[in-house]
């Protein structure tokens, strides 16, 4: 039994990891660390985990009991506690926020989305987990830069729900506010285009054009909807080929003839792909749950990876159908 702790455990990542984990019939929850909540019962918060479970929050970190932490932390805390604290030798560390993503000289994490790092993963011992956008837009992109195929700029638009914003209320969170209502924001600016950049490079290093990224705030509460059009000569057969052919192995990874909506993938860790060409343009719809296979979900499946279990174990979640 893999035994398993969680800092910063209030969130919504936290609320579904926690949720995966306790139907996970090859993990434990030791602890779940908040600061803020100790004493409290997991389900004082997560509220959709009462008559699941009776654990409460602590404020201790029993490091030494574990075999894997996971980090729910707010960006830039995952770096302090790393180096603020000694690790146990051997103990395996799964980032969610976005301190270690980026490669870098003192960077030990291997970026975690495994439709690209599989393998890497694997014989890893620190996993930086993706951002939620950058993972539906990874997967809309990745089987074209595997084949050369990105030499114009890519314009990306992709609507998220207001989990995406995190637990904590902000002006465009509130349901007044949100509900009805959609905006962009951080157009061309998003902190998720690095991380995206440095996966399109490692598979097709002369890649020098611009990924033209706008996002949207949606009124609904978790999902995200990408839309990737880029220019390609290739038919249509043929691309559906090369991302069928790419896909082959991975399990989360749905190439689907029709298309897609929303409903289809929320609630569960799967990625569903449309593929449609226009003349010269081929549109790719990419379509994930934010809080699943854009953050939790794939955590686990990490957490599966590093420790050779299949890696779809815990993770064959439904959608609800309506």
């Amino acid at each position: 039994m893999i035994k398993v702790g969680i800092i910063g455990g209030a969130g919504y990542t936290a609320g579904e990891l926690i949720r995966i984990l306790l139907g996970h019939p090859d993990a434990e929850i030791v602890f779940v660390n908040s600061t803020s909540n100790a004493g409290n019962k997991l389900s004082a918060v997560h509220e959709g985990l009462i008559g699941e479970t009776d654990m409460v929050f602590t404020d201790q970190l029993p490091l030494d009991t574990i075999d894997v932490l996971f980090f729910c932390t707010a960006h830039g805390d995952t770096r302090k506690f790393l180096e603020a604290n000694t690790l146990p030798e051997g103990l395996k560390v799964i980032d969610l926020s976005m301190d270690y993503r980026l490669e870098a000289e003192d960077n030990p994490f291997i970026y975690g989305l495994p439709e690209l790092n599989r393998r890497a993963i694997c014989k890893s011992q620190y996993v930086a987990n993706p951002g939620c956008f950058a993972t539906a837009i990874q997967l809309a992109l990745l089987p074209l830069a595997r084949n050369l195929m990105l030499n114009d700029d890519v314009y990306v638009n992709a609507i998220t729900g207001s989990t995406g914003a995190g637990v904590k209320p902000g002006a465009t969170t509130h349901f007044s506010w949100r509900n009805n209502n959609i905006s962009i924001y951080k157009p061309f600016t998003h902190q998720h285009l690095p991380e995206i950049m440095q996966s399109i490079k490692h598979l097709q290093s002369s890649f020098n054009s611009d990924i033209n990224f706008i996002p949207y705030r949606g009124d609904f509460a978790r999902g995200i909807f990408a839309t990737a059009v880029v220019k390609n000569a290739v038919d249509i057969e043929e691309l559906y080929r090369i991302y069928r052919e790419y896909y082959a192995e991975d399990s989360f990874v749905h190439v689907v003839d029709e298309p897609i909506d929303l409903k289809q993938v929320v609630n569960t860790n799967k990625c569903l792909l449309h593929l449609e060409k226009h003349g010269d343009k081929l549109l790719v719809v990419s379509c994930i749950d934010n809080l699943l296979k854009g953050a939790s979900g794939t955590a686990v499946h990490n957490m599966n990876l590093l420790f050779n279990l299949k890696e779809t174990t815990g993770l064959k979640l439904k959608p609800s159908g309506f």
